[in-house]
């Protein structure tokens, strides 16, 4: 295991670079049950993809794995179970979501990841982890690559208990 984002609370991490943010992914990743959904939000460049890049690391992942922003869906075999990685930031409504076949996974036998998720969290529902990617800019001088906060809400209580299993796989 690698470098791994600081814990700055329950849920909330610090990372200085892609490897600690992948490092926290990758313990994340471990944890996941195939139920388990993540809607990942946060701008362009945040750390979105780097951090389900660790958890494909995690879920034991072999092939590369990018953004799906032009296939919208990608599906990795893991050496348990499937990841399936979704990427909505390309559909205007929630009538499109049918046809990315989102609603044929949710619950099925492996872990979602959504990014942009967030303007579906209703069509969604409630059986997800909210995991916020954010760039802290104001942390370093212009031109720097800043640092990342990853925050990660859960909205039920198999959430509490993913984070409780993340706990105890950082060994806080």
């Amino acid at each position: 295991m690698g470098q791994i984002a600081a814990r700055r609370g329950r849920g909330e991490f610090f990372s200085t670079s892609a490897e600690e943010t992948m490092g926290l992914g990758e313990a994340l990743g471990r944890v996941l049950g195939p139920t388990d959904v993540l809607v990942l939000t946060g701008d362009l460049g945040a750390g979105k993809t780097q951090l389900t890049k660790g958890v494909a690391r995690g879920m034991g992942v072999t092939d590369d794995v990018t953004s799906p922003t032009f296939t919208i869906e990608m599906v990795y075999e893991g050496s348990r179970m499937p990841l399936y990685h979704f990427d909505l930031y390309r559909l205007d409504s929630a009538d499109q979501l049918e046809d990315t076949g989102l609603f044929d996974v949710l619950g099925a036998d492996g872990p979602c990841l959504i990014e942009w998720g967030e303007q579906f969290s209703r069509e969604i529902g409630d059986d997800r982890v909210d995991v916020f990617v954010s760039r802290l800019d104001g942390e370093v001088a212009p031109g720097q690559e800043p640092p990342r906060g990853i925050r990660l809400v859960p909205r039920n209580a198999r959430g509490e208990e993913l984070l409780d299993r993340l706990d105890a796989e950082l060994g806080n």
